[in-house]
């Protein structure tokens, strides 16, 4: 099927709309912490050993999250507009999550600091994140994503 020059297929739309708004908290999460820290994430409820723990961070973690985030949402904006890339862009949202994942539960205790909620919010983004994978790469092999 080739519909590089057609009209955007509906599925697009329904999976794209509501990605870009699921992923639209990390960055707004990201920046609350970089601009204000501690404050924002005791006002969000964290515990003194939460906020500890991600106040913390080395900078490199820092930096994944920062690339977890914007590559979320810049790939959920490539699928909107229909570009090819947006699969490997969430590709690079995924693989950095994954190795934030191995930061908060290998390399430190945050993952007992958090507890299975946020196992479950972990779960959740990376199954979002390996089917927008997974969807955008079909797409893009299907010529939806130019």
């Amino acid at each position: 099927m080739n519909v590089a020059h057609g009209a955007t297929p509906r599925h697009l739309w329904v999976v794209g709309v509501p990605a870009l708004l699921f992923n639209a908290v990390g960055p707004y999460d990201y920046v609350m912490f970089q601009t204000q820290g501690a404050p924002y994430l005791e006002k969000s409820g964290f515990t003194a050993a939460q906020v500890a723990h991600y106040t913390s961070m080395p900078m490199w973690m820092e930096a994944v999250w920062a690339v977890g985030v914007w590559f979320a949402i810049a790939g959920c904006i490539l699928l909107l507009i229909r570009n090819r890339r947006a699969w490997w862009v969430f590709a690079t949202s995924l693989a950095a999550f994954l190795l934030s994942l191995v930061y908060h539960y290998v390399l430190t205790d945050g993952g007992a600091l958090m507890g299975t909620m946020q196992m479950v919010v972990s779960a959740v983004i990376a199954a979002q994140l390996v089917a927008l994978v997974w969807y955008s790469r079909a797409m893009a092999k299907s010529g939806v994503l130019r």
